[in-house]
């Protein structure tokens, strides 16, 4: 079985490295690879995806459930940007913004300055990468395909879900929501509002890849 996990944006390899892995994982970018390219053999995967790249695990495991052996999700995103219209609490554009230049002015330091005692999960960023990354994050809506392909059905393969209970860059319904998508799934609420939780909960979130790998 495969191992692929997707980082978040602007994010560093760095993240990952207090996570335990049965098996050698491969880290992407969430805007690599394409599913097409992910699911090339016959071997199943298990995705784990941290902020956006939960977001690119869930539209690769909506693309291709049946070579999907397993879910991580690490403050993972069905939809960034509120949606007034269906009462969807996320991202206003307004705070949209004010990540945007937050990014810009801390590039490669995380918006609070590099944690101390663990390794910085962010990384410096292309503008074109950037850009790329705020393009993603605007347009992103799973609501409709994680419905369509796995909304009433029995279990195809084991979901853990992970999300800081005041997260302000991924609202918290996010993880309500895919709760209900999954309802077989675990979900782990993490105390305070901690985005980058591969570095701050690395020992559960280990925990959790073991049990979904095994399964």
């Amino acid at each position: 079985m495969k191992i692929v996990v997707f980082n978040g944006m602007a994010a560093s390899p760095r993240a990952w490295e207090l996570v335990r892995f049965p098996a050698p994982p491969r880290i992407v970018s969430y805007v690599e690879p394409d599913p097409d390219d992910l699911f090339v053999d016959e071997e199943k995967t298990l995705l784990a995806g941290w902020s956006m790249g939960g977001s690119r695990a869930l539209e690769c495991a909506c693309r291709r459930p049946d070579r999907v052996s397993g879910l991580v999700l690490v403050a993972a995103a069905a939809r960034m940007l509120e949606d007034r219209a269906t009462g969807w609490q996320g991202m206003s554009r307004r705070r949209l913004e004010a990540f945007r230049k937050a990014i810009d002015l801390t590039q490669g330091e995380g918006l609070f300055g590099p944690p101390a005692g663990v390794p910085n999960p962010y990384a410096a960023d292309t503008p074109e990468h950037l850009d790329h990354g705020f393009r993603y994050l605007e347009q992103i809506d799973l609501r409709a395909p994680l419905e369509r392909t796995f909304g009433g059905k029995p279990p195809l393969f084991p979901v853990a879900i992970f999300q800081s209970e005041k997260d302000g860059i991924v609202r918290p319904g996010n993880a309500a929501y895919l709760k209900t998508v999954f309802p077989h799934a675990s979900l782990v609420w993490v105390p305070g509002g901690e985005h980058a939780l591969p570095t701050f909960a690395p020992d559960a979130i280990s925990r959790a890849i073991a049990s979904v790998f095994a399964a």
